[in-house]
């Protein structure tokens, strides 16, 4: 019989020092509406805060060595674009590593039905990353009430 899997499983695989940051984001998430839906993987547990009224994902969790991560499906990016360069350090530095799409550069060079990333000015570059690792941040005190942020103007943009 398989066991029916909650939220402290994922909180189970994380550092007890992040519990209460994660713990934040997730409640804020439920508070906007979002289900929480978990699933096993390599690394430990997956949490996924699906939009209840698009029945999109808005956020995962996931579990890194580096610590707890969430990664932000940013559809409505433009709607808070102008707030990327106020983010802490560690956070810019992401959205400026993080792996070009290869769709937005030669749509031929990647699955038909990606998505797509984002294209999006920073510091006075234009980047266009991909979507499944660019707003993909390590969750910590430095960085919670910048996630935070990100995912309730988020959010707000899936409600107008």
């Amino acid at each position: 019989m398989k066991t029916k899997l909650v939220f402290s499983n994922y909180l189970s695989d994380i550092n007890p020092e992040f519990e209460f940051l994660v713990q934040r984001i997730h409640d804020k998430m439920v508070e906007w509406g979002c289900q929480v839906k978990l699933q096993e993987s390599k690394s430990g547990h997956v949490v996924s805060f699906v939009d209840a009224k698009t029945d999109k994902t808005v956020a995962n969790f996931v579990s890194r060595k580096k610590g707890p991560t969430v990664r932000i499906y940013a559809d409505n990016l433009d709607q808070y674009a102008a707030m990327l360069p106020e983010l802490p350090k560690a956070m810019v530095a992401q959205l400026e590593k993080a792996s070009a799409c290869r769709r937005l550069l030669d749509p031929t060079k990647c699955n038909a039905r990606c998505p797509m990333g984002y294209v999006y000015t920073l510091n006075g570059t234009e980047h266009k990353k991909c979507r499944y690792n660019c707003f993909m941040f390590l969750i910590n005190e430095d960085t919670a009430p910048s996630i935070l942020t990100l995912l309730e103007r988020e959010m707000a943009g899936r409600s107008a």
